[in-house]
């Protein structure tokens, strides 16, 4: 009996993580260089101990409409060098409490990258100069395949790996640890 209680624990996670595997929503554009004063404005800092608070102005100095529009699920999608600047977590956190599905950008900073996969939000390094603001995009973390919807088109980006997606199918890195008491990564 104990095997078969395993075995339908590891089914239960396997479709847990399978379901947060496929992301939907409308793309916003923003170019290069984005640093993490775009991401969270430093004229709000005052706010970093109430993070929901801050993300109603996230990304507000690269485009002042995106977070009174944007709705849960939709995408960042960037060019080169997306989250430049300081190593405070606070910008892949607000974007994560905005809503944001995940963002797609040429190339990231590489502590935001690591920052935003330890808070749970996906970050993919693709070609995004084909996708425009608004296009419905469809993004398979586990396949490594992003189908735009609008334009009838998939991209390729070289998948996460598998304990990536485990962390963020879990919600970050501090979910992950407490779900299973240590970092479980095999």
């Amino acid at each position: 009996m104990p095997d078969e209680n395993v075995r339908s624990n590891e089914k239960d996670n396997k479709e847990e993580n399978t379901h947060q595997m496929l992301l939907k929503g409308k793309a916003w554009i923003f170019g290069d260089s984005i640093s993490t004063d775009h991401i969270a404005p430093g004229r709000y800092f005052h706010l970093r101990t109430n993070l929901p608070e801050l993300a109603k102005n996230v990304l507000e100095d690269a485009n002042p409409d995106f977070a009174a529009q944007m709705q849960p699920g939709d995408f960042v999608v960037a060019g080169r060098n997306f989250g430049l600047g300081s190593s405070r977590e606070h910008a892949p956190r607000i974007i994560k409490i905005a809503g944001v599905n995940a963002v797609l950008a040429k190339s990231f900073a590489r502590i935001f990258f690591r920052n935003a996969i330890n808070v749970g939000l996906p970050v993919l390094e693709i070609d995004t100069s084909g996708i425009r603001h608004g296009d419905m995009l469809e993004v398979d973390l586990g396949t490594g395949t992003v189908r735009n919807a609008t334009r009838d088109e998939t991209m390729t980006f070289t998948p996460l790996p598998p304990v990536m997606v485990k962390i963020l199918g879990d919600g970050g890195l501090v979910e992950h640890f407490k779900k299973y008491g240590d970092f479980n990564l095999g």
